[in-house]
């Protein structure tokens, strides 16, 4: 059956950067061929953003410098974000909550928010290439490529789409919860971050699934909001996110 397809044996042009992948899948007619990634994974606050996009065959010229959005300035990535959403054939974006992440655990609500955002794209892609790790259940045969925000074009749009609208979202909260500074760390467990949630103790943004999260709850004597799936408290901090050992 085709969803059980391995990426079949073609050349991989080394002249062709970050376009080689998709671009053989597209010569042995297993386009249109769509990237998937996520921003916020290894966050202890604010939501988990997966984007899917579908880049056009031969469009590098005109989205040169894509690249995996942590490796570009924020103007650049700003550029780049409304390059991608007028350049593409098609793409996705899904905002996981807070709370839903804490309820799935992180690792399990990335999974989902990728199927998600396969999903919802209304060309029905030919493969899919996944930053990182195998993703079960996704509406077409799909390969996980090592660190594949720099290895695929298309994943690296995908980086770019995921990253800017969180970064956003996380400015938006800033003003809501000036305390924390969102908008300088966008929620992630940096030195100013923590000495934030030392102070204040934790919002009702923050993941407290988190073991930093939910021991600084503890010390101001407060509860989660929500449901949380405690048996996942620790394990995503550790693993930046990866499946719990």
């Amino acid at each position: 059956m085709t969803a059980f397809l391995r990426p079949p044996r073609a050349v991989v042009r080394r002249d062709a950067g970050n376009w080689s992948l998709q671009a053989a899948l597209h010569r042995r007619g297993l386009g249109p061929v769509a990237g998937v990634d996520e921003a916020g994974r290894g966050a202890c606050a604010g939501p988990l953003v997966i984007a899917s996009c579908v880049l056009r065959p031969g469009d590098a010229d005109r989205l040169d410098g894509l690249t995996d959005s942590k490796l570009m300035t924020a103007a650049a990535r700003d550029k780049m974000f409304d390059l991608v959403k007028k350049r593409a054939v098609d793409y996705a974006v899904v905002v996981v909550p807070t709370a839903e992440v804490d309820r799935m655990g992180v690792h399990v609500a990335n999974i989902e928010g990728m199927r998600r955002a396969v999903a919802r794209l209304g060309t029905h892609p030919g493969y899919v290439l996944v930053d990182g790790f195998r993703v079960p259940g996704l509406t077409a045969p799909s390969v996980p490529v090592l660190k594949g925000d720099q290895a695929a074009a298309c994943v690296a749009a995908a980086s770019v789409l995921a990253k800017v609208t969180r970064d956003r979202i996380m400015e938006d909260l800033h003003e809501q919860l000036p305390q924390y500074r969102f908008d300088v760390h966008k929620g992630y467990c940096t030195g100013i971050h923590t000495a934030a949630l030392e102070e204040h103790g934790p919002s009702h943004e923050h993941r407290w699934s988190f073991a930093n999260v939910a021991a600084a709850g503890l010390t101001h004597g407060l509860r989660a909001p929500h449901r949380v799936a405690l048996s996942v408290a620790a394990a995503a901090v550790v693993q930046n996110g990866g499946p719990p050992q």
